[in-house]
């Protein structure tokens, strides 16, 4: 296939992929709104706090938006730095936190993101503002075309485990090979990986964490 045929497959795919992620980020938030309930409520009577956690990402283009969790931390957890980041990340983790990350559910209200535009189900997960780094180098390859995804390459390919250098080289693999048979696998991928708790940081590991 010549680079023009690709690139309009890709553009093809790209309004193909939104109608997806809204079709199905409704369709689980249907589904799921009663679990997602009580998670809310559960988060709210394990550790003061509200039971999302809103927080400023990086995202298509480099615009900001606000990225919605579970809480899953207790609220003196340093706001600005990455969990993946944390020596001591256990300490900082409520009890409900752990048993969310272990099953990715915190991750749940990040559908909304996706109705609202923010997000796609899958792509290049949405970084924080501090990792200049990896900004950076997105910027240069060109990732940033994208909407930043709730799962991706680096979740399927070792989560937390994951540096910045491969989290690039994911970032870049994912947007040449952009197609709906890569989308498929990487969910798939995704659900095996939440079910074995592979990629989990060995530090959290043991209390439940990712």
């Amino acid at each position: 296939m010549s680079k023009e045929k690709r690139k309009s497959s890709k553009g093809a795919y790209a309004c193909v992929k939104r109608f997806l992620d809204v079709f199905f980020a409704l369709a689980l938030l249907a589904f799921l709104w009663l679990p997602m309930l009580i998670i809310a409520v559960a988060v709210r009577a394990d550790s003061p706090g509200k039971a999302i956690f809103r927080q400023i990402r990086v995202g298509r283009d480099g615009r900001l938006f606000v990225c919605y969790k579970f809480r899953t931390m207790y609220t003196s957890a340093p706001p600005c730095c990455p969990s993946s980041k944390f020596c001591d990340a256990h300490k900082y983790i409520t009890p409900i936190g752990r048993f969310l990350r272990r099953a990715s559910l915190d991750e749940l209200p990040q559908l909304f993101n996706v109705v609202k535009g923010d997000m796609s189900i899958v792509g290049p997960r949405p970084l924080i503002i501090a990792e200049f780094n990896v900004h950076k180098k997105r910027t240069q390859n060109g990732v940033y075309i994208l909407r930043p995804g709730i799962t991706g390459l680096s979740q399927i390919c070792g989560r937390d485990r994951v540096t910045d250098e491969r989290k690039i080289e994911l970032d870049t693999q994912y947007l040449n090979s952009f197609g709906f048979l890569q989308d498929v696998k990487i969910v798939g991928k995704t659900l095996g990986r939440v079910i074995t708790g592979d990629g989990m940081q060995k530090s959290e590991k043991s209390k439940g964490g990712l």
